[in-house]
């Protein structure tokens, strides 16, 4: 079964998920937030998934960012529509800066760059990382 991250914004929301063995993490999908609990019903009728993590965006002083208002009634919807699939929240401090950092590194073009919906999808991927990483031990 799969774990699926999400790295939720106002306007779009980065998708990422594992290989059914977990062990790596891939980028998704970037759909329009609007539409992601459509689009997560349709992917999770097909797919297997274990667990759902959601980034949760936190300021350098640990607190809450202004996005949680519009994460957390996301969540709660969640957990209500899938109640047989744990969500959970994972700080996602310096998930855009990472994802910028990648796409320079591995070449992409300032054009490419700029696509907020691949910075989205990257971010996802890093958030899905950084949480296998931390429960792996």
């Amino acid at each position: 079964m799969r774990i699926l991250a999400i790295d939720y914004g106002q306007k779009r929301t980065g998708l990422a998920v594992t290989d059914s063995l977990q062990l790596i993490a891939n980028g998704l999908t970037t759909v329009a937030t609007k539409d992601l609990e459509a689009f997560l019903l349709d992917y999770l009728a097909k797919e297997k998934v274990e667990r759902i993590v959601v980034g949760q965006p936190k300021q350098m002083n640990g607190q809450d960012s202004e996005n949680m208002r519009r994460i957390t009634p996301f969540v709660n919807r969640l957990k209500h529509l899938l109640p047989e699939i744990p969500v959970e929240l994972f700080d996602e401090r310096f998930t855009s800066v990472l994802a910028h950092r990648a796409m320079l590194e591995s070449g992409i073009g300032r054009k490419a760059r700029q696509n907020k919906a691949l910075v989205d999808e990257i971010s996802a991927t890093i958030i899905l990382q950084d949480w296998m990483e931390a429960h792996r031990h």
